[in-house]
């Protein structure tokens, strides 16, 4: 069969501008201010929030990244987070691009320009652009990047009638890229396109050993039958900030008769699906119940009481607690 093709143009500076501005005004993007160390500034046009089609992050997937919560004009944990950041720079072989106060001000510079009070903190770091080789390119100088935007939504359903998640088929990260929050996320991407394309909001990854691990992009938890507050061990999946500030805030219900107990241990499968209560724990979602896995029920297959009151405390804790940064707007 005889093929046509149109002509391909040859685009100088300002149709490519154009083009970038008619893509983004396709798209509901709303992202309020982004930073770039390759630009040198920040930029608030998304179309113009772009890096190099050769840095290191976008044709190999080396770089790294991290997201922290902007709540009421106030960040909220990112020193836990730029902990993890330093962290997964060490275990990806990423040079850091300054100092931790040097990021920590531009991050909080950037939120200022954004403008926005309310939101997420995204911010990435890549060996840099040169070459399309699988190392970096010599003399590289790594990219930072930060963007401010509303933040992932999730329905409300999640929280009045609980998820539906499935064990997913497939296989969980080794140890090393698990624990390292770097862009590589296909397997976290499959994950939740599996359970989507079956009518599911999620699903979970299993290790080799039996025991339950993380879920996309957020930790799991379970109550057991007796009250204890169980969450899978950190060495084999990411060390998530907020489940992390959940542990720490969880004895507070011990009083009230809510909680038994907290542990961090490995957590077999068949006792995972024993518990009254089942735990999606996240940045974005903070907690919500799951209530069916597999298509069992956990527990009365409703929302239990923990999950509501954990939801509580660090809702409480995100506008109120000691580990917030007020941006100076």
């Amino acid at each position: 069969m005889a093929t046509t093709t149109s002509p391909i143009r040859l685009l100088d500076a300002g149709a490519v501008l154009q083009a970038l501005g008619d893509l983004r005004a396709k798209q509901p993007v709303k992202y309020s201010a982004f930073y770039s160390s390759q630009l040198g500034g920040i930029v608030t046009d998304p179309a113009l929030m772009v890096i190099p089609f050769d840095d290191h992050m976008v044709h190999r997937g080396h770089g790294i990244f991290d997201t922290a919560g902007l709540v009421d004009g106030n960040i909220y944990d990112l020193e836990a987070h730029l902990d993890r950041f330093a962290r997964s720079a060490e275990l990806s072989k990423l040079k850091l691009p300054g100092t931790r106060a040097e990021m920590r001000d531009i991050i909080i510079r950037t939120t200022a320009a954004s403008g926005r009070r309310d939101g997420a903190i995204r911010y990435w770091l890549s060996s840099g652009p040169g070459s399309l080789e699988l190392s970096p390119a010599a003399g590289a100088e790594p990219g930072f990047f930060v963007m401010i935007f509303p933040g992932l939504a999730y329905p409300e359903r999640w929280y009045t009638e609980g998820l539906r998640v499935m064990t997913t088929t497939y296989p969980i990260k080794p140890s090393l890229y698990a624990i390292t929050k770097t862009t590589n996320y296909l397997p976290n991407v499959l994950m939740q396109m599996e359970a989507k394309e079956k009518g599911l909001d999620n699903g979970v990854f299993v290790d080799a050993n039996g025991h339950v691990g993380e879920s996309s992009n957020m930790n799991v938890a379970f109550v057991t039958a007796d009250g204890v507050l169980r969450h899978p061990k950190f060495d084999h999946i990411l060390s998530g900030c907020t489940a992390r500030r959940m542990l720490e805030l969880a004895p507070a219900l011990q009083s009230s008769g809510l909680l038994k107990g907290v542990e961090i241990c490995d957590i077999p499968v068949a006792e995972a699906r024993a518990a009254r209560e089942m735990l999606l724990i996240g940045s974005s979602v903070k907690v919500a119940p799951i209530v069916q896995w597999d298509g069992a029920p956990i527990g009365t297959g409703k929302p239990g009481p923990v999950a509501q009151a954990l939801l509580q405390l660090i809702g409480e804790d995100m506008r109120t607690g000691d580990r917030l940064i007020p941006v100076p707007y």
